[in-house]
């Protein structure tokens, strides 16, 4: 329960951070040819902008729990974290060196946690590590905390780099293997409608890195999850960034016997089958956790339309989505787009928000339970069980 909340006065803004009711999406609809692939519409709610550093020793910057009835459309990671303290929590956050990944792990960052970014280019991880850890540095400096004394050495500490390419089992393997305590992981990285490809095992592109790579890594992570939950005596929590483009995977939802053809292969029903399997991810597992009684939960979201780097293979010169996303008419997208730190805000929402606990096995967006925008075969339970036994043989492999 969150009870009465003090607002405080807003931060500056951060300069890594640096929208929209129904009839909104009825206009993006008639304007955007594929909006329903990619769209989610639920109505805005406005939220208070603040931020806090708890468990950072910087008394002047808390606040209380936001309350969650607040939180809509426009609501970013700040606000749905703020007043939340992740002194002790250890977070992994796949596809962190870039867009919400990054934003994700930042905020978990400036609330006290200890954060991994897990990405396939190291470089590109320690320029968004970097810029996070001089973002945190520059704000609490400028609230007066850490002054004369300089900023807590844990700042900088409690960020780190490992690699991992979800596009490889050996990778993933490899990442988990390195774990000695870990309370949230975040499964946000993804490709999105690329041309027909496959992974270094030989999986179809999408279904590959967005859902065998993270279903893989949750396995391997789920046994310290429940150690370090039952150590500590709290709730772990896994986040699924999935997509409204679940709604439009191929018929049927998942080509259980041909996942990996190339004949019939569609960029775009692709995506919304890798999307599909993150909510049934979700549910099959939070059933199965909920039967064996561990104290883990596991959520699934989408978190909007965003312009960030996953639009790589739709975005190229010459494009229809170029030219609109970022040619003369990109008044049009950005009239319904969200920013980068709204983008972040429910996977943000789904690991650390009190409202939250003991939720599991659902599907999310703007930080509020979306079920009546998820669609039919992503309550499919008999399809979920038929993934899961698909998932299992092609993670299997060595």
């Amino acid at each position: 329960m969150v009870g009465s909340v003090s607002f405080v006065a807003p931060l500056s803004p951060s300069p890594l951070s640096q929208s929209l009711s129904m009839r909104h999406y009825r206009w993006a609809l008639l304007a955007v040819p594929l909006a329903p692939t990619l769209f989610l519409a639920l109505p805005r709610a406005h939220a208070v902008s603040m931020a806090s550093a708890s468990g950072l020793s910087t008394s002047t910057l808390t606040s209380a729990v936001a309350d969650p009835s607040k939180f809509g459309y426009r609501s970013t990671a700040e606000d749905v974290t703020t007043g939340v303290d992740l002194t002790g929590k250890v977070a992994i956050v796949t596809g962190g060196s870039s867009g919400i990944g990054t934003e994700t792990a930042r905020v978990l960052a400036l609330r006290g946690a200890s954060v991994v970014l897990a990405v396939r280019n190291t470089e590109a991880g320690e320029a968004a590590k970097a810029a996070i850890i001089k973002d945190i540095e520059g704000r609490l400096t400028a609230a007066g905390a850490g002054a004369g004394a300089g900023i807590p050495p844990a700042v900088r500490e409690h960020v780190s780099v490992m690699a991992l390419d979800l596009g490889s089992l050996k990778s993933v393997r490899a990442f988990a293997a390195d774990y000695l305590r870990l309370n949230r992981p975040l499964n946000n990285a993804g490709v999105m409608m690329c041309p027909f490809m496959l992974t270094a095992d030989g999986y179809e592109n999408q279904f590959g890195t967005n859902h065998v790579g993270h279903f893989l890594l949750t396995n391997l992570l789920l046994p310290k999850l429940k150690e370090t939950a039952k150590k500590d005596n709290t709730e772990a929590r896994i986040v699924i960034v999935s997509s409204a483009a679940h709604q439009f995977p191929y018929p049927g939802g998942i080509r259980l016997d041909a996942i990996n053809a190339s004949t019939g292969y569609d960029s775009i029903k692709a995506y919304g089958q890798s999307k599909l399997a993150n909510v049934l991810h979700a549910r099959e597992l939070a059933r199965r956790l909920k039967e064996e009684g561990a104290a883990v939960t596991v959520n699934a979201l989408h978190p909007g339309v965003i312009d960030t780097n996953l639009a790589r293979f739709i975005m190229q010169p010459g494009t229809i989505w170029h030219t609109l996303g970022r040619g003369a008419n990109n008044l049009v997208f950005r009239w319904f787009m969200k920013t980068i730190p709204q983008g972040a805000a429910t996977s943000c929402f789904l690991a650390v928000h009190p409202s939250v606990a003991g939720a599991s096995g659902g599907y999310y967006a703007n930080s509020r339970p979306a079920e009546g925008s998820a669609s039919d075969l992503s309550r499919d339970m008999q399809l979920a069980a038929k993934l899961w036994e698909l998932s299992e043989r092609m993670a299997s492999k060595v």
